[in-house]
């Protein structure tokens, strides 16, 4: 028998005897946790600078802004948006430094959805 026809009768062997499936099982991924950012109503920071900040960090346009801005103002806080951990944390991050800057005690929290 030459090398050849040994290896193809090895193959012919292993086939016969095989009855078993392979198959491929997708691993299932799960979407990330998501954060609320929230705003929290103080009796120092202009409402002005509220509604600046909800523009510049969460893009939001003047109306959106102003009806943000109210709701923290009468309810003492209201979520301004949810997010990936990463980037809740930097919007919490832009918020907070902006409010130092400009020297308003405005808090800015996150927590898990």
């Amino acid at each position: 028998m030459t090398p050849f026809e040994t290896i193809m009768s090895d193959k012919d062997d292993d086939a016969e005897g095989d009855t078993s499936v392979v198959t491929k099982t997708k691993p299932k991924t799960k979407r990330p946790p998501m954060y609320k950012v929230m705003l929290l109503n103080d009796d120092y920071t202009p409402m002005e600078f509220v509604v600046l900040v909800l523009e510049k960090f969460f893009g939001m346009n003047h109306a959106q802004s102003v009806e943000i801005m109210l709701t923290v103002h009468k309810k003492g806080l209201a979520v301004v948006g949810v997010f990936a951990f990463e980037i809740a944390e930097t919007k919490v991050a832009q918020v907070m430094e902006s409010a130092r800057r400009n020297q308003h005690p405005l808090q800015c929290t996150m927590e898990k959805e």
